[in-house]
Formats: C-alpha cells, structure tokens, sequence
C-alpha cells in the first residue's frame, strides 16, 4: 500500500519537474484589422492532455482583453486525435487559435495563458501554466480601414508608399532606365528652357502612367468585384515573351544608336501633323519613353502596386489612389531630377568628343542591362539559349570591351581621338577591368551575390567547379514538358542544393508524414528580388540550415508557362480556363494565401494551416531566421 502510494507521489512530483508540454505563441495578421493569435504546442513523449471540450481537466487559452485587443469568438485547436480508455486525448502537436481585431498604432502586446494538466497513464499532474506576451506591430494598412483611426493611418501609409517610391530606383529592373533618360534628354533638350519643360513633363507622365491606369482598374475590381484578371494582365507585361523581347529590343535598338549606327528620331509626319511649330512630337518622345520606364520596371515596382490591388478588394477605395499617387511621385521624382541634368550638361562648353564617350558608355550598359529582358523569357519559356554562363560570357566580353574603348583602343564614327588619359577615365577603367576579374570566377560556379538580381540562376550553369550540376533550370526538373504530366508528387531541385515541391498539396503532406512545416515560396523565373533574396539571404548558414532541416519547401513559380495536361486545368469560377502552371498557381496563391506578388514567404502547418506570413523582400537575415522560428 506504502509502495502505491509512494509510486503516485512520484508520477506526480516527475510531470512537475519540467514541463510537460513545450510552447510557442505567435500572432498573424490577416487582412484589415483582423489577426489571428496561433500557439504551437508539443506534448513531451508518454504524456497526453485533454481538449478543450473536456469541462474539467481540458486545456484552456485565456487571451487579456486589453485597449487594442478585442477577442473574436470562442478559441478553438487543432490536433490529432488519440485515444486513453475511451477518451479523446491529445499527444504530439497541439495548436490554439484566437481570432483577435487589434487596433491603435504602434505595438499592442497580445498577453495570455495557456493552462493544461498532463497524464501518463492513470496519473495526472498539477494543472501547468503556459504565459505569453506577444508585441505585434499594427501595420498602417490594418488600421485604414478604421474610421476612428483613419486619418493618422492613412498618413502612415503615405509615408511608407514615398519611401518604396525612392528605393525602387535601387533595383535591378528600373535602374537600366537611368541611363537611358540622360542619354534620351541630352538630345532632345535643344534649349535650357525645353530641357526644364520636358523634364517636368516627363515626370508628370511617370505619375498618370501609374495613377490613372490604377484608378481606372480599381473602379472595375470596385463594380465587379476580384482582382485575378488585373493579376493575370501585369503577370503577362512581367514575364510573358513578347513585351520582354520588345523591351529587350528597345534597349538593343537604343545601344546601337548610341554607338553611332543611326539616331533614334520620330517620324517627321506626327510633328506636321499635330504642330510643326510646337514641336509635340518631342513631347510624344517624352510620352513613350515614360510609358517604357512603367513599362520595364514593373517586375520591381509591382509587389507594391500588388499589395495596393488586393486593397482595393477589401473594402478600400480611395486609400489605394492616393496611396499609388504619393508612390508614383516618389518614383518619378528621381526620373525627372536626371531628365533636368542634360540640360545643364548643354552649358557646359564642347571639349572635344567627350559627350559622344558618354552615349558610347552608356550603349554598352545598355546591352549588359538589356539582357534581364530576354533572360526573363527565356527563362519561363525553358528556352535555355541564354543560362548562365552564356549570359556571363556576354557580359564579361562587353565590359571588357568598354575598359579597352576607354582606353582609346577602340574607337566609333564620332569618337575624337584620345591623344592622353585623363585621371577620371584611367579610374573608369580600373572600376571597369576589376569588374571583369570579378565577373570570371562566374563561370566556374562563383556565386556572384552582388548580381544576383541581374544573371539568371546557378542551378542553369552546366558546369560547376567541384559539382557538376544536374540540367538547366531549378523547375524543370520537374515542370519541363515531359514531367509535366506528372506534375503532382515530384520533386524539385532548389538553389543551394535543397529540394522541394512545386506542388502545395503535395508539400503539406510531405510535411505532415515528416513533422516538419512548410515553407511556401512564391516565386517567380523572372523574378530579381527573387533570385537576390536566395543568394543573399537563403545562402546565410543559419537560415540555410532551418530550410534543410526544419521544413518541406513548396516552391510556386507564378510565371512558368509550361503547358498542362488537360486533366491538370483549373476553371476559375467565372469560366475561364487555366492551362499552364504559373497562371495555375497565380491563381492558387491568390485565393489561398491573398497576394499576387513574388517573393512572398509564408509557413503552414502540416494541415495547411498559416502559421506565419506573409514575409516579402527583404535582405535583413536576422528578420527572416526569426519568421522561420515562429
């Protein structure tokens, strides 16, 4: 009798010693106001606890009901269910949820208890306490909906969309265009008062190229509702051959008038015809070079005119407008800053052929720029006429070109001669030439993180010194048009030698056989940020690692346009067929998960539920190990 007693005492003192059940809280926002409150728990080995439903000893989530918390229905978990003498218990994985609406600005800290009573066998413990305080930062998005907040919110988001506005001149598809706008006005500004006027012009036509069009599309989605055609017709402009070989030849047919073969004029009837006098046709010039600018860079600016999109979805109208508006303006306000500069260079007095080494400079930029273009097809399209190395070896003999023009080794019909160099040129060169050396290492394998942005991915190398790489492209492992029609349950092969899934479904019950979670990656092959954040943030070994270890990758390429096997289509519910994968899974990741943007990271659990995201561009890895640890 001792014996028993001392035997109880001891399961019990034993399931107090530590804890039995190991937690983590995190909150998730979902749309406008509304986040949800998801705490991941797992039993410890030979113990269970009981669900909520059980009365007496079930487990419990107590959310404080603060200022800036307001708690939204009952609770509710998920688990699977196991059985002890005919009850319903819970072992493993356990997870609580609490649907919250957070309002106010700044951080709101989510506190909590989670209390439970573990048993092994037919001893049970001590109820255990679990606490937890969460600092979520209300996004300036969440709270616009709000008319009690709206003003100070609205603010906020304005600020945000200018600083996005500045900060797409630094990316890789809208920066080609600087070049180009100071070589367009150095001719056209005949007079420093033309040049002022054009400048302003040009700058104007950036901001109604972006707003109206907008405005324009957010009525349409406002009267009819959803935003998958507006989706389907920017992911066409971004990755669809066509406007990419078009883009690509402007910037080729551009290069070439820089080096002398012809100038780039418009057709002398459009000036008769609207005013010989005025010279509107320079005015169309500056029209269409706008329009080229909106054009090209949309692979870059659309995450936010994306994000503005699925707004207008949810209730707001006006926001979205204004929004866009204080973004365009940012955007173009750089453009416009350079479109100024030529006119001031016209002051400058003639020395020589100096002005015609700058246009030769800038058409050789113009030829390395050029290429994203025709890369971006060629790699949805799985044409494999420009991987890697080809695309280095292009790359490194025109700027090696460039150093010897700078030289004066090589001279165009309008070059003077170069009887010296000057300190300025001899420090272009030595820039350029190490550039080169820099560049050479590429085409063995070398990462290249700096042009990550720019070349096309590792894994179309076909020679990697030390590795020799498996074929081409990192999806058509998978998605070439053979494996196509096994699309569903094959695997892929991802940069850095992890492997995936390029199917959901399949990824999350990889994952829950595993017990791992799922990353989803939505992706794009003409996606720069994309191809930056894996080389720079995917490649750090502290997030390298928990993407090896501690997930099942889901990689969801939006713009891959291999064809499906009839029995692989969707049919959206307004009747329209989907035949290809990207447009396939634009469709999924926008009904699932609300974005139509790339990159965009979430976690799910091993029944598809998000625990985490969205996460979009961003290079701090600090930031991204710890979404992973979520």
């Amino acid at each position: 009798m001792l014996s028993s007693i001392f035997s109880a005492l001891l399961a019990v003192f034993i399931i107090q010693a530590s804890p039995t059940a190991v937690w983590k809280a995190a909150v998730n926002h979902t749309e406008g106001n509304s986040y949800q409150l998801v705490v991941s728990g797992k039993v410890a080995p030979d113990y269970y606890v009981h669900p909520m439903a059980d009365k007496y000893v079930g487990t419990v989530l107590a959310v404080e009901e603060t200022d800036g918390v307001e708690i939204i229905g009952l609770p509710w978990e998920e688990f699977t269910p196991d059985e002890y003498k005919g009850e319903t218990v819970v072992t493993g994985k356990y997870v609580l949820h609490q649907d919250l609406e957070l309002t106010g600005s700044g951080k709101v800290n989510v506190k909590g208890t989670v209390t439970w009573s573990a048993c092994t066998g037919d001893m049970c413990g001590m109820p255990e306490d679990y606490e937890f305080d969460v600092a979520v930062e209300i996004s300036p998005r969440a709270s616009l909906g709000r008319n009690d907040n709206k003003s100070g919110s609205l603010w906020g988001l304005i600020l945000e969309a200018i600083l996005w506005g500045f900060l797409m001149l630094l990316t890789p598809c809208v920066f080609p265009m600087v070049p180009m706008t100071v070589s367009f006005f150095l001719k056209q500004s005949d007079t420093p008062a033309k040049g002022r006027f054009n400048a302003f012009m040009y700058g104007l036509f950036i901001v109604l190229l972006y707003t109206v069009p907008i405005s324009i599309i957010i009525g349409l989605t406002w009267a009819f509702g959803g935003s998958a055609v507006t989706a389907d017709i920017f992911n066409w402009l971004s990755t669809h051959w066509l406007p990419n070989i078009i883009f690509f030849l402007v910037f080729m047919a551009f290069a070439a008038s820089f080096f002398g073969a012809f100038e780039i004029t418009l057709p002398s009837g459009w000036t008769t015809k609207a005013d010989a006098k005025s010279n509107r046709g320079g005015i169309l010039g500056v029209f269409f070079l706008a329009l080229t600018l909106v054009l090209v860079s949309f692979s870059c600016t659309g995450p936010i005119v994306g994000t503005v999109l699925i707004k207008s979805t949810q209730g707001e109208f006006w926001t979205p407008m204004v929004t866009m508006l204080a973004f365009s303006i940012a955007f173009a306000l750089p453009f416009a800053l350079l479109a100024f500069f030529p006119s001031i260079l016209k002051k400058l007095p003639k020395s020589g052929g100096w002005l015609n080494s700058v246009k030769v400079v800038l058409g050789f930029i113009e030829i390395a720029l050029g290429l994203k273009f025709l890369s971006v097809a060629d790699q949805t399209y799985h044409w494999h006429i420009l991987d890697r190395e080809v695309y280095l070896a292009i790359w490194i003999v025109c700027f090696t070109l460039l150093g010897l023009y700078l030289l004066g080794k090589i001279r165009f019909k309008h070059d003077s001669p170069l009887e010296y160099i000057s300190v300025g040129r001899l420090a272009l060169v030595i820039i350029d030439f190490a550039f080169v050396v820099y560049l050479i290492p590429g085409m063995w394998g070398a990462p290249l993180k700096a042009l990550s942005g720019y070349l096309p991915p590792l894994e179309t190398q076909d020679f990697v010194i030390g590795k020799y790489a498996a074929p081409a492209d990192p999806a058509t492992v998978s998605l070439n048009d053979t494996d196509a029609k096994n699309l569903t349950g094959s695997e892929v092969s991802l940069p850095h030698g992890l492997t995936g899934y390029s199917n959901l479904e399949d990824g999350i019950a990889a994952a829950a056989a595993s017990g791992k979670k799922v990353f989803v990656d939505i992706t794009g092959h003409g996606c720069v940020n994309c191809r930056e954040m894996e080389a720079r943030v995917w490649s750090q070994p502290e997030v390298l690692s928990r993407l090896r270890d501690n997930f099942v990758i889901v990689s969801l390429y939006v713009d891959d346009k291999t064809k499906l096997p009839e029995d692989k289509w969707v049919t959206t519910p307004d009747g329209k067929v989907l035949k290809d994968v990207g447009r396939v899974n634009s469709r999924l990741v926008l009904d699932r998960f609300g974005v139509n943007s790339q990159p965009n990271y979430f976690i799910l659990d091993g029944e598809g539920n998000i625990l985490a995201g969205p996460r979009g561009y961003n290079l701090d890895t600090d930031g991204f190990v710890k979404f992973l640890d979520l």
